[in-house]
Protein backbone atom coordinates (compact mmCIF):
# COMPACT_ATOMS: atom_id res chain seq x y z
CA UNK A 1 0.00 0.00 0.00
CA UNK A 2 1.41 3.37 -1.03
CA UNK A 3 2.23 5.81 1.79
CA UNK A 4 0.08 8.91 2.13
CA UNK A 5 1.95 11.92 0.73
CA UNK A 6 1.82 14.76 3.25
CA UNK A 7 2.81 18.43 3.04
CA UNK A 8 3.46 20.15 6.39
CA UNK A 9 2.64 23.87 6.58
CA UNK A 10 3.85 25.48 9.80
CA UNK A 11 6.03 28.54 10.39
CA UNK A 12 7.90 27.11 13.39
CA UNK A 13 10.73 24.80 12.31
CA UNK A 14 10.75 22.84 15.56
CA UNK A 15 7.03 22.08 15.19
CA UNK A 16 7.48 20.92 11.59
CA UNK A 17 10.33 18.67 12.65
CA UNK A 18 8.21 17.27 15.46
CA UNK A 19 5.28 16.55 13.14
CA UNK A 20 7.58 14.86 10.64
CA UNK A 21 9.06 12.68 13.40
CA UNK A 22 5.61 11.73 14.70
CA UNK A 23 4.42 10.65 11.25
CA UNK A 24 7.63 8.69 10.67
CA UNK A 25 7.02 6.79 13.91
CA UNK A 26 3.39 6.08 13.00
CA UNK A 27 4.37 4.72 9.57
CA UNK A 28 2.42 4.77 6.32
CA UNK A 29 3.21 8.42 5.58
CA UNK A 30 5.69 10.21 3.33
CA UNK A 31 6.32 13.86 4.18
CA UNK A 32 7.04 15.13 0.67
CA UNK A 33 7.67 18.72 1.65
CA UNK A 34 7.33 21.58 4.09
CA UNK A 35 6.24 25.21 3.89
CA UNK A 36 6.69 28.06 6.35
CA UNK A 37 4.00 30.46 5.07
CA UNK A 38 0.75 30.43 3.14
CA UNK A 39 2.12 31.55 -0.21
CA UNK A 40 4.89 28.98 -0.04
CA UNK A 41 2.26 26.34 0.76
CA UNK A 42 0.42 27.11 -2.47
CA UNK A 43 3.67 26.80 -4.44
CA UNK A 44 4.57 23.50 -2.75
CA UNK A 45 1.16 22.02 -3.53
CA UNK A 46 1.62 22.86 -7.20
CA UNK A 47 5.11 21.34 -7.24
CA UNK A 48 4.61 18.24 -5.09
CA UNK A 49 0.92 17.24 -5.50
CA UNK A 50 0.51 15.91 -1.94
CA UNK A 51 -2.47 13.80 -0.89
CA UNK A 52 -2.99 15.72 2.34
CA UNK A 53 -1.89 19.16 3.54
CA UNK A 54 -1.53 19.66 7.29
CA UNK A 55 -2.09 23.42 7.62
CA UNK A 56 -1.55 25.81 10.52
CA UNK A 57 -3.71 28.95 10.65
CA UNK A 58 -1.24 31.53 11.97
CA UNK A 59 1.17 31.87 9.05
CA UNK A 60 3.16 34.84 7.75
CA UNK A 61 2.47 36.45 4.36
CA UNK A 62 -0.81 34.55 3.88
CA UNK A 63 -2.77 32.92 6.68
CA UNK A 64 -3.67 29.24 6.57
CA UNK A 65 -7.37 29.76 5.93
CA UNK A 66 -6.85 31.94 2.86
CA UNK A 67 -4.10 29.61 1.66
CA UNK A 68 -6.49 26.67 2.04
CA UNK A 69 -9.18 28.48 0.09
CA UNK A 70 -6.82 29.14 -2.80
CA UNK A 71 -5.50 25.58 -2.82
CA UNK A 72 -9.02 24.12 -2.88
CA UNK A 73 -10.04 26.46 -5.69
CA UNK A 74 -7.07 25.58 -7.92
CA UNK A 75 -7.60 22.39 -9.89
CA UNK A 76 -10.11 19.61 -10.31
CA UNK A 77 -8.43 17.34 -7.74
CA UNK A 78 -6.95 19.45 -4.94
CA UNK A 79 -5.37 17.74 -1.93
CA UNK A 80 -7.33 17.17 1.26
CA UNK A 81 -6.62 19.80 3.90
CA UNK A 82 -6.37 19.21 7.64
CA UNK A 83 -6.23 22.35 9.78
CA UNK A 84 -3.96 21.90 12.80
CA UNK A 85 -4.03 24.92 15.10
CA UNK A 86 -3.49 25.90 18.72
CA UNK A 87 -6.52 28.15 18.41
CA UNK A 88 -10.19 27.25 18.20
CA UNK A 89 -11.92 30.64 18.26
CA UNK A 90 -15.46 30.68 16.89
CA UNK A 91 -14.43 32.95 14.01
CA UNK A 92 -11.95 30.34 12.74
CA UNK A 93 -14.39 27.47 13.15
CA UNK A 94 -17.05 29.38 11.19
CA UNK A 95 -14.54 30.04 8.42
CA UNK A 96 -13.44 26.40 8.33
CA UNK A 97 -17.08 25.36 7.97
CA UNK A 98 -17.41 27.55 4.88
CA UNK A 99 -14.11 26.52 3.27
CA UNK A 100 -14.66 22.84 2.67
CA UNK A 101 -11.52 21.61 4.42
CA UNK A 102 -11.61 17.98 5.52
CA UNK A 103 -10.64 18.35 9.17
CA UNK A 104 -9.67 20.56 12.08
CA UNK A 105 -7.55 19.40 15.02
CA UNK A 106 -6.27 21.43 17.94
CA UNK A 107 -2.55 21.07 18.56
CA UNK A 108 -3.14 19.54 21.98
CA UNK A 109 -4.23 16.34 20.22
CA UNK A 110 -2.16 13.15 20.39
CA UNK A 111 0.18 11.93 17.66
CA UNK A 112 -2.02 8.88 17.07
CA UNK A 113 -5.07 11.13 16.66
CA UNK A 114 -3.23 13.20 14.04
CA UNK A 115 -2.27 10.09 12.09
CA UNK A 116 -5.84 8.79 12.32
CA UNK A 117 -7.19 12.09 11.03
CA UNK A 118 -4.86 12.09 8.02
CA UNK A 119 -5.81 8.51 7.14
CA UNK A 120 -9.53 9.23 7.41
CA UNK A 121 -9.55 12.38 5.31
CA UNK A 122 -7.41 10.64 2.67
CA UNK A 123 -10.29 8.15 2.38
CA UNK A 124 -12.70 11.01 1.74
CA UNK A 125 -14.06 11.30 5.27
CA UNK A 126 -14.02 14.35 7.54
CA UNK A 127 -12.31 14.48 10.92
CA UNK A 128 -12.68 17.12 13.63
CA UNK A 129 -11.59 17.35 17.25
CA UNK A 130 -14.63 16.66 19.41
CA UNK A 131 -14.63 20.21 20.81
CA UNK A 132 -14.50 21.68 17.31
CA UNK A 133 -17.28 19.37 16.09
CA UNK A 134 -19.52 20.48 18.95
CA UNK A 135 -18.95 24.14 18.16
CA UNK A 136 -19.59 23.52 14.46
CA UNK A 137 -22.93 22.01 15.42
CA UNK A 138 -23.57 25.08 17.53
CA UNK A 139 -22.85 27.34 14.55
CA UNK A 140 -25.31 25.33 12.46
CA UNK A 141 -27.99 25.59 15.17
CA UNK A 142 -27.52 29.34 15.41
CA UNK A 143 -27.78 29.60 11.64
CA UNK A 144 -31.04 27.61 11.61
CA UNK A 145 -32.42 29.97 14.26
CA UNK A 146 -31.73 32.92 12.01
CA UNK A 147 -28.83 34.47 13.89
CA UNK A 148 -26.50 34.61 10.89
CA UNK A 149 -26.67 36.62 7.70
CA UNK A 150 -26.54 34.71 4.41
CA UNK A 151 -25.46 35.51 0.89
CA UNK A 152 -26.33 33.75 -2.35
CA UNK A 153 -24.22 30.74 -1.41
CA UNK A 154 -26.42 30.07 1.61
CA UNK A 155 -23.59 30.41 4.11
CA UNK A 156 -22.81 33.20 6.60
CA UNK A 157 -21.25 36.26 5.01
CA UNK A 158 -18.67 38.67 6.39
CA UNK A 159 -17.35 41.96 5.13
CA UNK A 160 -14.02 40.28 4.46
CA UNK A 161 -15.69 38.22 1.74
CA UNK A 162 -16.20 41.42 -0.26
CA UNK A 163 -12.45 41.93 -0.41
CA UNK A 164 -10.46 40.58 -3.33
CA UNK A 165 -7.79 37.92 -2.62
CA UNK A 166 -5.07 40.56 -3.13
CA UNK A 167 -6.80 42.97 -0.76
CA UNK A 168 -6.99 40.23 1.88
CA UNK A 169 -3.25 39.62 1.49
CA UNK A 170 -2.55 43.34 1.91
CA UNK A 171 -4.79 43.54 4.99
CA UNK A 172 -2.96 40.64 6.64
CA UNK A 173 0.46 42.14 5.98
CA UNK A 174 -0.62 45.58 7.23
CA UNK A 175 -2.06 43.99 10.37
CA UNK A 176 1.21 42.08 10.83
CA UNK A 177 3.03 45.43 10.91
CA UNK A 178 4.54 45.47 7.41
CA UNK A 179 5.29 48.83 5.78
CA UNK A 180 3.99 49.59 2.28
CA UNK A 181 7.52 49.21 0.85
CA UNK A 182 7.88 45.74 2.40
CA UNK A 183 4.45 44.66 1.14
CA UNK A 184 5.24 45.86 -2.38
CA UNK A 185 8.54 43.94 -2.44
CA UNK A 186 7.00 40.76 -1.06
CA UNK A 187 4.01 40.73 -3.41
CA UNK A 188 5.93 41.95 -6.44
CA UNK A 189 3.80 45.06 -6.97
CA UNK A 190 4.49 48.79 -6.80
CA UNK A 191 4.13 50.85 -3.64
CA UNK A 192 1.48 52.89 -5.44
CA UNK A 193 -0.53 49.70 -6.05
CA UNK A 194 -0.23 48.77 -2.38
CA UNK A 195 -1.55 52.20 -1.44
CA UNK A 196 -4.50 51.76 -3.82
CA UNK A 197 -5.33 48.35 -2.31
CA UNK A 198 -5.03 49.81 1.17
CA UNK A 199 -7.37 52.68 0.35
CA UNK A 200 -9.85 50.35 -1.35
CA UNK A 201 -9.94 48.11 1.72
CA UNK A 202 -10.51 51.03 4.07
CA UNK A 203 -13.27 52.40 1.84
CA UNK A 204 -15.03 49.02 1.62
CA UNK A 205 -14.79 48.42 5.36
CA UNK A 206 -15.31 52.06 6.39
CA UNK A 207 -12.10 51.83 8.43
CA UNK A 208 -9.60 54.68 8.36
CA UNK A 209 -6.95 53.81 10.97
CA UNK A 210 -4.31 51.08 10.93
CA UNK A 211 -5.14 50.09 14.52
CA UNK A 212 -8.80 49.61 13.60
CA UNK A 213 -7.78 47.66 10.51
CA UNK A 214 -5.69 45.34 12.68
CA UNK A 215 -8.62 44.78 15.07
CA UNK A 216 -10.79 44.02 12.06
CA UNK A 217 -8.23 41.53 10.69
CA UNK A 218 -8.28 39.66 14.01
CA UNK A 219 -12.09 39.65 14.28
CA UNK A 220 -12.42 38.46 10.67
CA UNK A 221 -9.93 35.64 11.14
CA UNK A 222 -7.35 37.05 8.73
CA UNK A 223 -4.76 36.91 11.50
CA UNK A 224 -4.81 35.25 14.89
CA UNK A 225 -4.90 37.16 18.12
CA UNK A 226 -2.13 36.61 20.64
CA UNK A 227 -4.60 35.01 23.06
CA UNK A 228 -4.67 31.24 22.78
CA UNK A 229 -7.81 29.26 23.57
CA UNK A 230 -7.15 26.01 25.38
CA UNK A 231 -9.54 23.17 24.60
CA UNK A 232 -10.07 20.53 27.27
Amino acid sequence: MKPIRVLLVEDHTVVREGLRALLDIEGGFEVVGEAADGLQAIERVRELCPDVVVMDIALPRLNGLDASRRILEEGPSPPKILILSAHADDVYIEKVASLGVSGYLVKQTSAHRLAEAIREIRKGNVFFSSSVAERLEGCERNTSEGTARFGRTGRPTRKSEHLTPREREVVQLIADGWANKQIAADLGISIKTVEKHRQSVMDKLDIHETASLTRYAISAGLIESSVQVTII
